[in-house]
C-alpha cells in the first residue's frame, strides 16, 4: 500500500466495480445524455470568435492578393487541408473528440493563431521603424527565431485552452495529437493561402507549381509534426490527472520541442543552398522525423485499444457485459463486425450500436481514470451517467423498449 492511500481503502489498481443491478442480455450469440456544457461553450461562443478572426484574415490577405489570387490560394489550399483532416480522422476514429471542439481547433488555427503570429509581425515592424535605424530586421531572425516561438505559442495555446474547456474529453496523448494536428491543420491552411496567392501574384504558374509541390506535397504536415509536441505533453498531463493550472507546465514543456523543430525546419532554408541540399536534407531529416511522428500515434492508438479492452473486461466481470460484447467493443474487428450488424438494421438501431460503441469507450477511459487514482466525484457520476446510458442503448440495439 502506498504511503498516500488511507487505511482501509482499496489500492486503484483494485477498485471494484459497481456491480450491474441485473444479468444483462446479450447484444450478440440508449436517460439523459452526459452534460456537454464545455463543447456548447466552444460550439457557440468559442466557434464565433474563431470564426471572425478568421473572417478578419481572408480580408486582411485580399488587401495585397486580389479577389482572384486569394480564390486561387484558398482552392489549392484546401487539398492538403482535406490530406491532413482525413489522417486525424483516422487517429481520432477510436475514441471520436467532440465536433464542436474539432470545428473550434480547426478555426482557431486557421483564424485566431494566424491573426496573432500578424499582429506580432506588425508590432516588430512597428517597432523598428520607429527606432530610427538603432534597430534593424532581417528575414533569418523572423523566419527562424520569431516565426517558431510566436506560432507554436499561438497554436499550442490553442490546444490548452481545449485542455481547459472540454477536461473530461482530453483522456490521453492521442487526444492532444488530434486537436494539435487539426488546429496546426488550420494554420497551415490559412497560411498556404498567403503563399499560394502570392507566388502566382509574384511569379505566374511555375512559381506557383513549385509552391504547391514544396507546401502541399512534399510538407502538407511540417505544422503537424512540429505542434503534435505540445499536444503530447498536454495529452500526458490528462493522463496524468494535472488540474488545470498543472498543465501549464506540461505545455510549457511541450512548447520546447515544438518550437525546436519548427526553427530547424526554417533554419533550412537559409543554411542551405540549392534545391538538391534542401531536398537531401528533406530526406535525411524531416522525413525520419515524419516516421517517429507516425510510430508514436500507431502506438498510442493500440495503447488505446488496450485500455478500452482492459476496462471493459473489468466491467464484464461485474457483470455489465458479456466476454462477446467485449470482444466487439475492445476490438478493431469487432467493432467493424457490429458497425457492418448496424448498416443492415433500421436506422434508429444502427444509431444505437454506434452509441453503444462510444459510450462503452468513454466508460473504459473513465474507468482507466478512476484506476489512475483520479476519482472526482463528478468523474464516479459520469460513470453511473454512462452505465446507465449503456442500459438503454443495449434495449435500443436488441429493439426493446429502454428501461423505465
Amino acid at each position: 500500500m502506498s504511503l498516500d492511500q488511507p487505511p482501509g481503502q482499496p489500492s486503484p489498481e483494485h477498485l471494484p466495480v459497481q456491480a450491474s443491478p441485473a444479468p444483462v442480455q446479450p447484444v450478440w450469440n440508449r436517460a439523459v445524455r452526459p452534460s456537454r456544457a464545455g463543447a456548447i461553450v466552444l460550439g457557440v461562443v468559442g466557434i464565433v470568435l474563431a470564426g471572425l478572426a478568421l473572417l478578419a484574415v481572408i480580408l486582411y490577405l485580399t488587401t495585397f492578393l486580389g479577389t482572384g489570387a486569394l480564390l486561387l490560394g484558398l482552392l489549392l489550399a484546401l487539398l492538403p487541408l482535406a490530406v491532413v483532416l482525413l489522417a486525424v480522422r483516422w487517429i481520432d476514429r477510436w475514441n471520436p473528440e467532440p465536433r464542436p471542439a474539432l470545428i473550434f481547433a480547426l478555426l482557431w488555427g486557421a483564424g485566431i493563431s494566424i491573426a496573432s503570429a500578424l499582429v506580432f509581425d506588425l508590432g516588430v515592424r512597428i517597432t523598428i521603424a520607429a527606432s530610427s535605424g538603432a534597430l534593424a530586421g532581417s528575414d533569418f531572425a523572423s523566419a527562424v527565431i520569431q516565426a517558431p516561438l510566436v506560432e507554436e505559442i499561438a497554436k499550442g495555446f490553442g490546444v490548452l485552452v481545449l485542455f481547459w474547456a472540454v477536461r473530461r474529453h482530453f483522456d490521453g496523448p492521442l487526444d492532444g495529437v488530434v486537436y494539435a494536428a487539426t488546429i496546426a491543420a488550420g494554420f497551415a491552411f490559412s497560411e498556404n493561402i498567403q503563399y499560394f496567392g502570392l507566388a502566382m501574384a509574384d511569379g505566374g504558374a511555375q512559381h506557383l507549381g513549385v509552391t504547391f509541390l514544396l507546401r502541399g506535397v512534399f510538407s502538407p504536415f511540417a505544422h503537424v509534426t512540429f505542434t503534435i509536441c505540445t499536444g503530447l505533453a498536454l495529452g500526458l498531463a490528462a493522463r496524468r490527472g494535472a488540474s488545470k493550472s498543472g498543465a501549464f507546465g506540461f505545455f510549457l514543456l511541450g512548447l520546447l520541442p515544438a518550437i525546436g523543430l519548427h526553427a530547424l525546419w526554417n533554419g533550412a532554408t537559409f543554411v542551405l543552398a540549392g534545391d538538391a541540399s534542401v531536398l537531401i536534407y528533406y530526406v535525411v531529416v524531416q522525413v525520419p522525423l515524419f516516421i517517429v511522428a507516425i510510430l508514436i500515434v500507431v502506438f498510442f492508438r493500440r495503447q488505446e485499444a488496450r485500455i478500452t479492452l482492459r476496462r471493459l473486461h473489468e466491467y464484464s466481470q461485474a457483470g455489465w457485459f458479456t466476454a462477446d460484447e467485449v470482444s466487439m467493443l475492445g476490438t478493431g474487428a469487432g467493432r467493424r463486425q457490429a458497425m457492418a450488424w448496424g448498416a443492415r438494421q433500421p436506422r434508429s438501431r444502427q444509431l444505437a450500436m454506434r452509441h453503444f460503441i462510444a459510450d462503452a469507450t468513454r466508460l473504459a477511459f473513465v474507468r482507466d481514470r478512476l484506476v489512475r487514482g483520479q476519482g472526482a466525484p463528478a468523474l464516479y457520476a459520469r460513470e453511473a451517467l454512462l452505465l446507465s446510458l449503456l442500459i438503454n442503448h443495449r434495449a435500443e440495439v436488441l429493439g426493446q423498449q429502454p428501461p423505465g
